[in-house]
C-alpha cells in the first residue's frame, strides 16, 4: 500500500520511499532523518492533531501535517 505520512494512524508505520519538497525545506526533512528506506512510526499527535509525533531511527521527531503530506510511504501497517 502506498500512502503519505499524514495519512498514518497512531501506531501505524511505513517505510519512506520518497521525500518531496525542494530547496531548504527538503533538506530540513532529510536532516531530521526522514530519508528513503527508513521506517517511521506515528506515535501520537498534539491535541488538535497537528503536529505529528513520529519515531524515526529511535528518536522522537515532531513534524507539521502539511510537511508530512510530502513524504510518500510504502506499508502503513499497525505495530
Amino acid at each position: 500500500m502506498i500512502t503519505t505520512l499524514d495519512k498514518l494512524g497512531v501506531g501505524q508505520s511505513g517505510i519512506i520511499t520518497q521525500v518531496g519538497g525542494q530547496g531548504a525545506l527538503r533538506r530540513h526533512l532529510l536532516d531530521m532523518g526522514l530519508t528513503p528506506g527508513v521506517r517511521v512510526r506515528l506515535i501520537g499527535t498534539a491535541l488538535l492533531g497537528d503536529p505529528l509525533i513520529l519515531l524515526v531511527r529511535g528518536s522522537r521527531v515532531s513534524i507539521r501535517r502539511r510537511l508530512a503530506r510530502q513524504i510518500i510511504l510504502s506499508g502503513g501497517e499497525a505495530e
